[in-house]
């Protein structure tokens, strides 16, 4: 608990300076904004803490079980359906899905969401198909993005936005840990060597399919967006910001039980018919349980009410300053940061330096997650003041990504489609967003259209930063090789000589 806790310090630390230093220098926030953004903040270290542990003794091992245990069982229509029902039962509880649902006014939000839900089920059996007959990530990638594209460009504008957005909110922190151990636990009974390789992947696609969902729904119903943003609420003393917290910690103990109830139900059965773990272990995993509850409770909890009417004022304030240009290197300087607070990045570092058993370091891909999350929120401040459409961005960003595909080893193209889903977390949805929207609104633009898109941005930019490490990873392996290959020529020249004496060698 003590490491999980200094990680958590070191993540969200940077971001707590950054804003105190604009508030006390050109954005000025009012009182109460930042008494309930300091203590959301310390409620974020605390609840991440939690998770992290939680994350690492339960939802990791109750995967890699559920999955090795699917594919004992040798039947591809139950390892089909399981993960149909298991990808829609995790969509349905996802509270963010929620969030989204109130986005799209014209279409009925239970609609939406089992359109949704129907999506990420359909697509969680198709990755799993996929590690079962070691099928090729890229391949799938650059044809569902194609089918993405064209639907795009028959949706409506108002749609557009929402719907990119939409792939990173369905993949939240509490499902990413359990999706991605399921890949682990079902190509672990592959023994090829390709087997940890598509081990990865099951969330870059389990994100396509809201996207899809929400696409096809833009061709049956029309909609102009709508957006009431979130803003302080003029709080007077301490105890009143107390309140504010204390009354809203009873709704998301709520929406994360409702959250956590169906893969805990999921695994009970699994446990009582098939895995029967030792008590010691299934206590370890239930206290695991615990821990990831009380983490994700404190860490929403912490995040919506005290970032979200910090990041729409910050928003506002930027915006208005006559230079207001700041806002994209203040954006990308706060971009940098914020990644490190997303409860799952650990999770998928830590997963990815087990299986690659140290060869792609952890540090290398939080650099490059966080320089593409820079990136992102640069291009989506850029967005804001100019009004430019989502897809000028998104479409030449995607296909450099999957021509990225071509040049990379297949591992480094499953782990950057993955990480774009799991950096486009609740720190995105609760601080990022609300900046692009109180910076929209104070330029007068569109916010559906312009401000939204920010989730979609963070997401895609990761694809392009982890594969060009794979680029520069795959060039320091071939050098690696040509200064071998010249040691072992060296020695061989030596061995030509060993039977002539010094001075024999001197007159050749």
């Amino acid at each position: 608990m003590r490491e999980k806790a200094q990680e958590s310090v070191k993540a969200v630390l940077p971001v707590m300076v950054i804003v105190l230093i604009l508030s006390f220098l050109i954005a000025p926030l009012s009182p109460d904004i930042m008494v309930e953004f300091m203590t959301g903040a310390v409620l974020v270290i605390i609840g991440m803490a939690f998770f992290s542990l939680g994350a690492e003794v339960s939802m990791t091992p109750m995967g890699e079980r559920v999955g090795g245990n699917l594919v004992k069982t040798k039947k591809l229509w139950f390892i089909i359906g399981t993960g149909f029902v298991l990808g829609m039962m995790i969509t349905i509880s996802e509270p963010d899905l929620q969030v989204l649902a109130r986005q799209v006014p014209s279409v009925p939000n239970m609609v939406l969401i089992l359109s949704v839900a129907l999506g990420v089920g359909l697509f969680l059996a198709i990755a799993l198909i996929r590690i079962l007959v070691g099928f090729a990530l890229a391949p799938l990638l650059i044809l569902f993005y194609l089918l993405i594209f064209l639907l795009a460009m028959l949706a409506p504008a108002d749609f557009l936005a929402v719907a990119f957005d939409s792939g990173g909110v369905t993949t939240g922190p509490m499902t990413v840990p359990f999706i991605m151990a399921l890949g682990v636990g079902i190509s672990a009974i592959r023994n090829d060597r390709h087997a940890e390789d598509d081990s990865f992947g099951l969330v870059a696609l389990c994100s396509i399919g809201p996207i899809l969902a929400v696409l096809i729904l833009s061709l049956v119903y029309q909609t102009e967006g709508s957006f009431s943003p979130e803003i302080g609420r003029n709080i007077a003393t301490s105890v009143e910001v107390g309140q504010l917290f204390f009354e809203a910690t009873p709704d998301y103990m709520k929406e994360i039980a409702v959250s956590l109830l169906p893969i805990t139900v999921f695994f009970g059965l699994f446990q009582m018919f098939s895995l029967k773990l030792e008590k010691k272990t299934l206590s370890k995993i239930l206290i695991g349980l615990v821990y990831t509850y009380i983490g994700l409770v404190l860490f929403l909890t912490g995040a919506n009410v005290g970032f979200i009417p910090a990041g729409n004022a910050l928003g506002t304030v930027l915006a208005a300053l006559p230079y207001s240009w700041i806002l994209i290197p203040l954006g990308m300087l706060i971009g940098y940061f914020i990644v490190k607070a997303e409860p799952a990045v650990y999770v998928l570092m830590k997963q990815v330096e087990e299986l690659t058993d140290g060869a792609i370091s952890g540090k290398a891909m939080q650099i490059s997650l966080s320089i593409g999350v820079a990136v992102s929120v640069g291009l989506s401040m850029i967005r804001v003041l100019t009004g430019i459409s989502v897809l000028w961005f998104l479409i030449p960003g995607y296909v450099i990504a999957l021509g990225l595909t071509f040049l990379v080893p297949k591992i480094f193209t499953a782990i950057a489609f993955d990480s774009g889903g799991v950096a486009s977390g609740p720190m995105t949805a609760t601080f990022l967003l609300p900046l692009a929207q109180g910076a929209c609104i104070a330029m007068g633009g569109d916010v559906v259209r312009d401000a939204f898109g920010v989730v979609a941005m963070v997401a895609m930019t990761p694809l392009i930063t982890i594969q060009i490490l794979g680029v520069l990873y795959v060039r320091r392996e071939t050098q690696s090789a040509d200064r071998s290959t010249g040691v072992e020529y060296q020695v061989d020249i030596s061995e030509l000589f060993a039977e002539y004496e010094d001075d024999e060698i001197i007159e050749f």
